[in-house]
Formats: structure tokens, C-alpha cells, sequence
């Protein structure tokens, strides 16, 4: 394992503390829209989807940001300024199932203990024996983040079961909008396009209570993992995928994916729930 010295860190992109795992995710403040409302929509962090932190929208930090409408895609970039409150309030003028991509890169300083609590948290225990080898004190991370988020406008039709091509990402196969309490869904992990077998996937539920339940699930040979949708809320599914980095700038290099939607068995539907911070619990 290489050790990286401070004098190195002044020319990274990014120098923070931060937890490796630390997962990034998008929530709007509705997950059931209408055809002209507009969509408030939020970047968050936290450890076991718990709001820790929010981010403005800052150009330098976002590759890539659009909005897909079935087979129509918005470069939703040419709509932010980096001195928006949140980072995203657009005008939805299209029903139907709407997928939101951003994808979020950087460069991170995590502090030895922290870094290996938080691989320890992800399952990424091979990872973590390696870093656990070495007796540095700080490890440089480079970090990219694929997020994604699903919201109904009026009438939930269509699917995203097809994947974007990113070098991470979770493709969720069914359209959790038009399911029903106990339905089962299926997920894949890809990595650079392939099924990732024993990929770790984190499911958690945030129910209306603000009650937070997380279930670990572990890919198939094809990169599949499974789950119901057993509790109205709002889900989010997170994956993280780290090894050595091949750049002598950094240690390791990581992958991380989450998806947000939410679910709710009735016919009054629920706005995002007030323990995020946003809107009213109904």
C-alpha cells in the first residue's frame, strides 16, 4: 500500500473529511407529480439514509445531469445555477414515470478510522483487510457517484429497466409506481457494463414515522438482487464498490450508486416525509 504524504493532497480536487461509504442520493420534494408542477429536487448525504448533509448545485463537482420522459432526454445542466438553494427546480411538462440522473465526482481525504468503519459498514470486508494492512493515518479516495431517482407524473406508466451505461449503476427492473403491497422487485448492479456478482446492496425503507429499516441484500451471478415492497415509504437502494486505485495520487478508487423512489399501497399519496425536512407527511 503506497503512502500518500499531505504536500500531494493541495493539488486535489476536493480535500475533506468524509466517510468513504458515505452515500449521496436525490430526493425530490414529491414523488407524485402533475403535468405543470414544478419539481424541487434535492442532493443529500448520510449514513444509513439519514439527511447529514445537502448540496447546492456546483458545476464542478456535476458531470452529468438529466431527466428522462420514456425515450425523450434533457440535459437538465443548461437548467441550474451553481447558486441555486437545491439543485433542481424545473417545470415538469411531460406525465408519465420520470427518471432523474446526476452523477457526482470528487476527490476525498478520509481520516483511517472512519474509513475503515464505514467499509466494514458496506460489506467490503477484502477492502477493508488491505486498508486495515497499512498504517497510514489518511486515505485519498476517488469517488464517483451515480444517483438516480424515479417520480410519477400524473399517471405512472413506462419503465427504466434499461441501463445508461455508466461505470456504476443499479437498473431496477419493475416500475414501483404501478405495484402493490408484497410485490416482489428485482434490481441489477452493473460495473463497466457487466453484471457485478456479490455486489452488497443496501435496501433501506423510510416509512411515514420516520422509522428506518435497512436490509442487506447480495447479488446473484447476474448481478440480481431481490426484494419486496413489504412497507409504504420511500426506498432507497445503495451500492458501493471500491478497490486500489491505479492513479498514484489516490489509495482506492470508489463506485457508488443509490436510487430513491417511494411506494405507497393507497390512494391518498404521500408527499416526501417530513423527517427529511421537506413538505408535509400527507
Amino acid at each position: 500500500m503506497k503512502r500518500i504524504g499531505i504536500v500531494l493532497f493541495a493539488g486535489l480536487m476536493i480535500i475533506g473529511f468524509a466517510a468513504s461509504s458515505q452515500d449521496y442520493f436525490l430526493l425530490p420534494e414529491n414523488f407524485y407529480m402533475h403535468k405543470g408542477d414544478k419539481l424541487n429536487l434535492h442532493l443529500l448525504s448520510g449514513n444509513q439514509f439519514v439527511k447529514e448533509g445537502e448540496y447546492k448545485y456546483e458545476s464542478g463537482k456535476i458531470s452529468k445531469f438529466m431527466l428522462y420522459e420514456g425515450s425523450k432526454k434533457t440535459d437538465l445542466s443548461k437548467n441550474t445555477k451553481d447558486t441555486a438553494a437545491n439543485v433542481l427546480n424545473y417545470k415538469l411538462e411531460n406525465s408519465g414515470l420520470a427518471m432523474i440522473e446526476l452523477v457526482k465526482t470528487e476527490v476525498l481525504e478520509s481520516e483511517r478510522n472512519k474509513f475503515l468503519k464505514n467499509l466494514d459498514a458496506e460489506g467490503l470486508g477484502k477492502i477493508a483487510e488491505d486498508a486495515k494492512a497499512s498504517n497510514q493515518q489518511y486515505f485519498v479516495e476517488k469517488s464517483s457517484r451515480y444517483l438516480k431517482t424515479l417520480i410519477a407524473v400524473d399517471k405512472a406508466n413506462g419503465n427504466f429497466d434499461k441501463p445508461l451505461g455508466e461505470d456504476y449503476e443499479i437498473v431496477i427492473q419493475q416500475n414501483p409506481f404501478k405495484a402493490s403491497y408484497g410485490d416482489d422487485v428485482t434490481a441489477q448492479v452493473l460495473f463497466k457494463g457487466q453484471p457485478m456478482k456479490d455486489a452488497v446492496v443496501i435496501q433501506y425503507v423510510k416509512t411515514i414515522n420516520g422509522n428506518i429499516f435497512p436490509q442487506t441484500l447480495t447479488a446473484d451471478g447476474s448481478g440480481l438482487v431481490f426484494f419486496k415492497l413489504s412497507r409504504e415509504g420511500i426506498y432507497m437502494l445503495s451500492s458501493t464498490h471500491i478497490e486500489a486505485s491505479t492513479d498514484k495520487n489516490a489509495d482506492f478508487e470508489s463506485w457508488g450508486a443509490t436510487m430513491t423512489f417511494a411506494f405507497s399501497n393507497e390512494d391518498s399519496i404521500p408527499n416526501t416525509y417530513r423527517e427529511f425536512g421537506f413538505g408535509n407527511k400527507h
